[in-house]
């Protein structure tokens, strides 16, 4: 499945616009339509509705492989796999709520992330955007939504609000279309890295979401509901797999510059047979490879349905976490071991430095993530 979804030549492919797109700030076009043609975007489609029916644990390996070619190409992609992952995983449950997600994949549209807002820190849990009821069981959605990748490309946008209408707050999960109106694409990009996601801001004005677009419609705060699982587990597995890929990346990369690299101290002798370069190379290696193991064991567990009970979200914060800050040390171990080259723009290292550090921003954040576990271990913390 490997080769027939990613063959090596369109990642070589991918690997050589990367720097282009970087360099001009420019959206993945091309990438993008050559992985739509290779049914990349519909990997995680159930065979029986159209797609490749690949498995959460099988769309990690692939997402690290497409991280190593581009990684902002990898990252905005996987806000489309995080959609149809989520899809999968409520079906998984016998709840069909979200099978028009994977429908509308099957039938090419490409789906957004459209959750994040400036200073809202309860992420999934709460939000500072309106969700106001049309009385027919669909919403219109009204607020600011920051890092929306994909915003050249995408035709449907998951996103969610506040309905304050009624007695009680309720958060509502629903998905809008591009043309149905209501949603102005601020042209508003330019990060120190991933800048071929063209993560621009996205402003809704009555972007309207019908009832059977609406998927669901919660208290505020933590649930268990599955739809919420399902974001939390999709969104922090892969993203933990696009930042593995771009570590392993980065340490092919020093492997090649370190045996091309010559000391004249050590008379011409390459820098591979330096013992401090082969330590600190070792090292990353060895952080890198124990992160593997636990995104596969993760992502099984999701798709084999078993109960982690009170420990699945701060496990997957984790996950997340240490998968991000590993690829960072990893990347800075990797420019550390190649020498100064590896400070100018034009080197691909640079580039994999500057995109890893995007890693940080990404939800759960490290602070989250230790309010977790220290709630799990310790109880709430008194006034």
């Amino acid at each position: 499945m490997t080769t027939e979804l990613l063959p090596d030549a369109l990642l070589d492919r991918i690997r050589d616009r990367a720097a282009r797109y970087d360099r001009e700030n420019d959206f993945f076009a091309e990438d993008l339509a050559e992985l739509v043609a290779a049914g990349y975007l519909t990997a995680m489609v159930p065979t029986e509705m159209g797609g490749a029916g690949l498995s959460l644990e099988e769309m990690t390996r692939q997402q690290m492989r497409l991280a190593g070619a581009a990684p902002a190409t990898a990252l905005a992609v996987n806000m489309h796999h995080v959609w149809v992952a989520v899809a999968r995983i409520v079906r998984a449950r016998g709840d069909h709520s979200c099978d028009v997600v994977l429908e509308e994949a099957a039938a090419g549209e490409i789906f957004a992330f459209g959750v994040s807002e400036a200073g809202n820190d309860l992420v999934l849990f709460g939000s500072a955007s309106d969700a106001v009821p049309d009385g027919a069981g669909g919403y219109s959605f009204h607020g600011t939504k920051i890092f929306t990748s994909l915003s050249p490309a995408w035709t449907r946008l998951g996103t969610f609000g506040t309905d304050r209408t009624g007695g009680e707050d309720h958060n509502v999960w629903g998905f809008v279309t591009r043309d149905g109106g209501g949603v102005e694409v601020r042209d508003d990009w330019d990060a120190m890295g991933m800048r071929a996601s063209q993560s621009c801001t996205t402003v809704l004005s009555g972007a309207h979401a019908p009832a059977e677009r609406v998927v669901r419609r919660l208290e505020p705060g933590p649930t268990t509901d599955p739809f919420i699982f399902g974001i939390f587990a999709a969104f922090e597995i892969l993203l933990a797999s696009v930042y593995t890929g771009i570590a392993a990346r980065a340490i092919d990369v020093a492997v090649a510059t370190v045996h091309e690299r010559r000391s004249m101290a050590a008379g011409g002798a390459p820098y591979a047979h330096d013992p401090d370069i082969r330590r600190r190379l070792a090292d990353a290696a060895i952080q890198l490879d124990g992160v593997y193991p636990q995104i596969a064991q993760v992502a099984r567990d999701v798709d084999e349905q078993v109960d982690r009970g009170s420990l699945w979200l701060p496990q997957l914060s984790a996950v997340k976490a240490r998968a991000t800050e590993t690829a960072k040390d990893v990347v800075e171990k990797a420019v550390r071991v190649s020498g100064g080259s590896s400070y100018f723009s034009r080197s691909e290292l640079s580039r994999l430095y500057r995109d890893v550090l995007a890693g940080l921003f990404h939800p759960s954040d490290d602070e989250s993530v230790h309010r977790a576990w220290a709630t799990v271990l310790l109880g709430p913390a008194g006034d």
